[in-house]
């Protein structure tokens, strides 16, 4: 019994202390930040787009973000192409590029690889089209995706420059989404785990 109350007792003290770290420190800030890396904001001619969630064939949150800052940036000037990365039925690119198309990139400008369901596919599939497009190549994700996309891209031979954009470290401004930011890190994070033990980052 005493042994049953001090696990009891443990588990409660870890909980609590674990809810004190996510709620009022500033750890998913920082770590969005290392997964992240330099915020130099490159540019080149082709911007690479991966997809990332959607819902009800809908675009999610990130994928509507990652199509958002690509917008912005193409404003910007200076780019001539963007190839957006994402399979499924409907495929993901396709969404994300409607999306960017109705928001002003013209659409003979926007490329998309529909084939790909995961950072890894995104890069080996891309590679061909990519091989096709001349100039500097900016690759433009997430925050906490840009650390494995990076290195997935050039794994797979293809030289691009990261382009990060504050997700998860836009989310965390609000109270409310501090739990999920944190869930999503925990997530990225054994992914990339995964992705150095087989050798593909």
């Amino acid at each position: 019994m005493r042994k049953a109350s001090r696990f009891v007792s443990i588990l409660l003290a870890a909980i609590g202390f674990l809810f004190v770290l996510v709620t009022v420190t500033p750890i998913n800030f920082w770590w969005a930040n290392r997964l992240a890396g330099a915020w130099n904001d490159p540019v080149g001619e082709v911007l690479i787009v991966p997809g990332a969630d959607a819902i009800d064939n809908m675009l999610g949150f990130s994928s509507y973000l990652r199509s958002l800052y690509a917008v912005l940036v193409w404003k910007q000037g200076g780019f001539q192409k963007v190839l957006v990365c994402g399979g499924g039925q409907p495929s993901i690119a396709g969404e994300m590029r409607d999306f960017m198309v109705a928001e002003g990139i013209p659409a003979a400008d926007v490329h998309t690889e529909t084939e790909s369901s995961s950072t890894r596919e995104n890069a080996l599939k891309s590679k061909p089209l990519l091989d096709q497009i001349a100039g500097r190549k900016i690759l433009l994700t997430s925050d906490y995706h840009m650390f494995r996309a990076y290195r997935a891209f050039r794994k797979a031979g293809i030289d691009v420059q990261p382009r990060p954009f504050p997700d998860a470290i836009k989310q965390n401004t609000s109270w409310a989404n501090r739990w999920p930011v944190f869930l999503s890190l925990c997530n990225e994070t054994v992914k990339i785990g995964y992705y150095f033990l087989r050798g593909w980052i």
